[in-house]
């Protein structure tokens, strides 16, 4: 055995030398890399450290120094495939680097003395997941995962290929400070300051696996406990370390009674009976070393019956801590092979093998890097790595994944839903790295035309078709799309020329040309930031938002208009007072202030030039303007008995709607606005008396006056003998609701369509949606009608149920209810009401109850809560079917951002998402988001279907499918599978009766119904998509293999390839 310690061998600095925290080595062995107390990290030619002592050596010692980090490392580990190096420090950051294969561009870092960098390691990526130190990190044996720990008492692991975190694991009560991973790549184990152990059950994730495929994945399997009940916490690491055959962890500050000792655990019983006794203070770090060893030379070997050598393989280990001694261990001895007391001044932080075995690098607190190294057969003779190998396969290693092929028709389902998800992923990248859209639709003449999508690289076969060409005949859309972009182009540029020369006239009189700000140059859409436009415009290049989101985080401050609106946060709230020429400084703030000693409280103008007292002014002569409310209207006095009251809307002089009325159509609420303003071309006006009338006698009422213009020519013209409240209208009909409650219709000429349909109160809402027309009246009634066949598809609804009634009437003292924000419908004539709770609902008229679509336990409780802004009604399927009509979309979204925008207003979320933030560390909660989650996308389901939202219950059916997946749920997706299974072979061709079709047509809102539909998507192509995206989790294969063979998708991949071998 051999020490050897280089003079440069260290982070030196101007006083002292630094604090070396970690060291490890390269897979290849020919580097190693230590991280110090100085934010460096240096990479060192363990050739020049071996060959230290000889004169003649001149080649490189420092082959690269990384400064990335602000504060103290403490860790740095190479993968164990050897093409990245992560490091973690106190900056809660970390940091991955890899090697640039071409040579440093410079000779030396200009102002300090480091020596000229050898290699060119790069910062890779900067991963930001914890909220305080990063204690220890580990890779897994394949480089798949990599592990952090710190001392936010988290685990957080990340993806080795894109490193993408992929769950954060909140297991440990106290600080996490050591981690190792099994050999044979099944578990990893994390030490921590609570005086546990905790083994971690994995499959290693592919390369296209996201947070959401990885939710059941990284389960506990056991906490170990019984050898730290007493361990000290002074301890700045718990380096554990797993032997090379996977049969033992050594873990350290483990004790013996009162003895510091290591403990060794046994695999699968998870046992500590064995204890390494003889350091004087506790361990901090343990280190197998990576070969097993026998005690003969392998050409002196025993051998078996069949002519194998065999012997017994034994482990070596090297522990070291706070005594600052560092022992060697042998498992065939029960006394330690070496023994080197006071090896450094201060405590020994950390150990690391090389891979041959026969090097052991220790550091040091005190700033020193030693290696220790062994003679050939000091520690016995090292195993070939075949037969480490084979004693790792009876754990299991080198099998991915622990699930069983259900024979050759579960292998063609995995290899299709893995191409489908590689597609999806080079979708996502392509859109995120700016590729552009699949396609985009640009209107030429009037007519749509829609773009090809833009490829890169030659088709297959060679073959590169021309974009006019489409199955061998030439299509002239090519031209009209060039011709519509070059229209666009030179619109831009028009407008951009116009703000350049646009002149405005200063105070003084003079011309000056107006500066163009970089925002007024963006074309059509706004400068500022919009997440509807950002997220739809992702949408639109393909991004699928079937990923899980972050729960909307409502301990943030809102980050809305301030009191006083945008005047306010442009100019300020407080504001000083005008400068007035010839009065003194504060003159006015005085007089103010005198003003206000007698309780009055001052009048002030807030003008440009900032506030000025106001000053009476002399009543106009002549007419007086009218007032915008009249007055309030006339209410019945028996309202004050009812259940529930509205407030009725005053009534208004003059009342002007455009084409379509105030109402929202929820096909288009996605929230982004057109480029251009619709064009108001049909207007209806509604003008009430707004004097006394001409007989003098304030009984005697003028009628209302309600006329519809076109381009400002009048079209009709009628009377009301009744002052009007609210108007409305489309392209079918006109409609106003008058102060004595009666609602009149009147067809696009001018007819009437109906009698006066009088109602019971004063009408507080008058909504239209295409053929359907929606009143509310103040007592709480909704009344809708079919303007075409003048029929109701439901009798009058009362609002009760909605604003908990039965919830408030329950309670000792009176509180406060929600009120009601707004009223719609959709294109099937449903009621969708939302509330100042942000609550929001619909009437189904199948089941005469309202049922609750939106409320805020999803929105602190799911993961899959929209709370960024996005749409989920832009998404389209990846299938690419949307034939008919867009029934309803966009609704579930809508409600879902009332939701999020009324609970950040209000606040109301804060009290009950800290609740469950505590509820989640307690024992029996532990699968609380999972469970919400998954009833979310129940909820959204069961509202698409109800809806008839034909888009967004594919949207949110595929992404139930794969979270039923990845959260392993079967008896869930058995009865998905079934339901979606229904009618698929119903023979519709052969019904006859048009009633019967159009009644089995109608139950397509039934999962258990025998039609070939399912919300107006046909069944075998629903079933088809949840297939394949459940057909990459093998322990689902039993369930899913069978339905796949019923609709031949597992046929029809095999007929393809056996086309491909003739």
């Amino acid at each position: 055995m051999r020490y050897t310690r280089p003079v440069w061998l260290t982070h030196s600095g101007e006083k002292k030398d630094f604090e070396v925290y970690s060291c490890h080595v390269s897979p290849d062995g020919s580097r190693l890399v230590t991280a110090a107390g100085d934010g460096h990290v240096r990479v060192w030619s363990t050739e020049a450290i071996f060959k230290a002592a000889d004169p003649s050596f001149n080649g490189p010692k420092q082959l690269a120094s990384m400064s990335y980090h602000s504060g103290t490392i403490h860790t740095v580990r190479f993968s164990s495939n050897g093409r990245y190096l992560a490091s973690g420090a106190d900056d809660k950051i970390v940091c991955v680097y890899t090697l640039d294969p071409h040579p440093p561009s410079h000779a030396a870092t200009f102002g300090t003395d480091e020596p000229p960098p050898v290699e060119t390691w790069r910062i890779y990526r900067r991963l930001i997941g914890h909220e305080n130190d990063v204690q220890d990190l580990g890779w897994s044996y394949d480089s798949s995962i990599l592990v952090s720990v710190g001392l936010d008492s988290k685990v957080v692991v990340w993806s080795g290929y894109t490193f993408e975190k992929l769950k954060t694991i909140v297991g440990h009560q106290s600080l996490v400070k050591g981690i190792t991973f099994d050999p044979a790549n099944k578990y990893f184990a994390t030490a921590s300051d609570d005086r546990t152990i905790k083994l971690w059950r994995f499959n290693p994730p592919g390369p296209n696996s996201t947070s959401h495929d990885q939710m059941s994945n990284f389960a506990l399997e056991t906490t170990i406990t019984s050898p730290f009940v007493t361990s000290p916490l002074t301890t700045y690491f718990r380096r554990c370390s797993w032997s090379p055959d996977g049969n033992h962890i050594a873990a350290a500050n483990a004790v013996n009674g009162p003895v510091s000792s290591v403990a060794i655990i046994n695999r699968g019983s998870w046992d500590g009976d064995i204890h390494l006794i003889g350091h004087e203070g506790p361990v901090e770090a343990c280190a197998f070393s990576p070969r097993l060893f026998s005690k003969m030379p392998p050409s002196k070997q025993p051998v078996d019956s069949k002519g194998q050598p065999h012997s017994n393989l034994v482990t070596v280990i090297a522990c070291a801590g706070q005594d600052k001694a560092l022992s060697v261990w042998i498992t065939s001895n029960p006394r330690p092979l070496v023994i080197t007391q006071d090896m450094a001044l201060k405590s020994i932080s950390d150990l690391a093998w090389s891979p041959d075995g026969r090097n052991l690098f220790v550091t040091s607190l005190d700033g020193s890097i030693i290696c220790v190294s062994f003679e050939p057969g000091e520690l016995g003779y090292e195993v070939s790595l075949e037969e480490t190998e084979k004693t790792l396969e009876k754990f299991g290693a080198g099998r991915r994944g622990a699930g069983i092929l259900e024979g050759t028709n579960g292998l063609l389902l995995e290899e299709q839903s893995r191409e489908g998800e590689i597609r999806g992923v080079e979708g996502r990248m392509g859109a995120l790295m700016g590729d552009g859209p699949s396609g985009q639709d640009v209107t030429v003449n009037g007519n749509r035309v829609s773009t090809p999508a833009r490829t890169s690289g030659p088709k297959p076969n060679g073959v590169n078709p021309s974009p006019d060409s489409r199955n061998g005949h030439v299509d002239g859309s090519s031209g009209a799309v060039g011709e519509a972009q070059k229209i666009s182009e030179d619109q831009n540029k028009e407008k951009l020329e116009r703000l350049k020369s646009r002149v405005t006239i200063t105070k003084d009189g003079k011309k000056r040309i107006a500066p163009l700000l970089l925002s007024s140059s963006g074309g059509h859409e706004s400068s500022l930031p919009r997440s509807q436009l950002m997220s739809a415009s992702a949408n639109a290049q393909g991004v699928k938002a079937d990923a899980p989101q972050s729960i909307l985080d409502l301990s943030k401050p809102y980050d809305g208009l301030p009191k006083g609106g945008l005047a306010s946060l442009l100019l300020g709230n407080k504001r000083k007072l005008a400068a007035v020429e010839g009065a003194e400084d504060g003159q006015a703030e005085k007089r103010l202030a005198l003003t206000a000693m007698d309780g009055s409280v001052p009048i002030l103008s807030n003008t440009s030039e900032g506030l000025v007292p106001s000053r009476p002014t002399a009543t106009p002569a002549g007419q007086h303007p009218t007032p915008d409310f009249i007055r309030p209207a006339v209410t019945n006095a028996s309202l004050t008995l009812s259940q529930l009251r509205l407030a009725v809307p005053k009534i208004r002089s003059h009342i002007v709607q455009t084409y379509g009325g105030v109402s929202t159509n929820l096909s288009n609420v996605n929230g982004i606005l057109p480029t251009e303003a619709p064009r108001a071309d049909l207007v209806i006006e509604a003008r009430n008396p707004s004097q006394l009338p001409a007989s003098g006698k304030p009984q005697d009422q003028e009628p209302c006056r309600v006329t519809v213009t076109r381009r400002g020519q009048p079209i009709w013209q009628d009377f009301l003998p009744r002052s009007t409240l609210l108007v409305t209208g489309n392209k079918d009909y006109w409609a106003a609701a008058c102060e004595d409650g009666s609602v009149y219709a009147w067809t696009p000429a001018g007819r009437r369509i109906i009698n006066a349909m009088v109602l019971e109160s004063q009408p507080v809402i008058l909504e239209c949606q295409e053929k359907w027309l929606l009143c509310v009246t103040a007592v709480g009634m909704c009344y809708v009608w079919d303007i075409k066949t003048l029929s109701s598809p439901h009798p009058p609804v009362s609002l009760a149920p909605v604003l908990d009634v039965a919830v408030h009437s329950l309670q000792d003292h009176v509180t406060h209810g929600p009120a009601l924000t707004s009223a719609h419908l959709n294109s099937e004539g449903r009621i969708v009401v939302t509330l100042s709770n942000g609550d929001g609902f619909a009437y189904s008229p199948s089941m005469y109850v309202w049922q609750r679509l939106s409320e805020l336990w999803w929105a602190v409780g799911s993961q899959y809560w929209n709370s960024t802004g996005s749409s989920v009604g832009d998404l389209r399927s990846s299938s690419g079917q949307s034939e008919g009509q867009n029934v309803s979309a966009g609704v579930i979204p809508f409600l879902e951002r009332g939701t999020t925008s009324e609970t950040m207003i209000r606040g109301k979320a804060y009290l009950l998402q800290r609740l469950i933030k505590q509820l989640l560390s307690r024992e029996g909660y532990e699968g609380f988001e999972s469970s919400v989650s998954v009833a979310h996308l129940e909820n959204r389901i069961a509202a698409a279907m109800m809806l008839g939202s034909k888009d967004e219950f594919q949207v949110y059916l595929l992404m139930y499918a794969k979270r039923l997946g990845a959260e392993g749920l079967k008896t869930k997706v058995e009865e998905l599978l079934r339901g979606l299974l229904g009618g698929i072979y119903g023979d519709m061709d052969g019904i006859q009766d048009v009633e019967e079709k159009a009644r089995r047509n109608a139950e397509d809102r039934r999962w258990g119904s025998n039609t070939d539909l399912l919300c107006g998507w046909p069944r075998k192509t629903l079933l088809k998509d949840v297939i394949l995206i459940l057909g990459k989790n093998r322990e689902l294969q039993r369930i899913t293999v069978p339905y796949a063979n019923t609709i031949g998708v597992t046929e029809s991949r095999g007929e393809e390839d056996n086309a491909m071998v003739i």
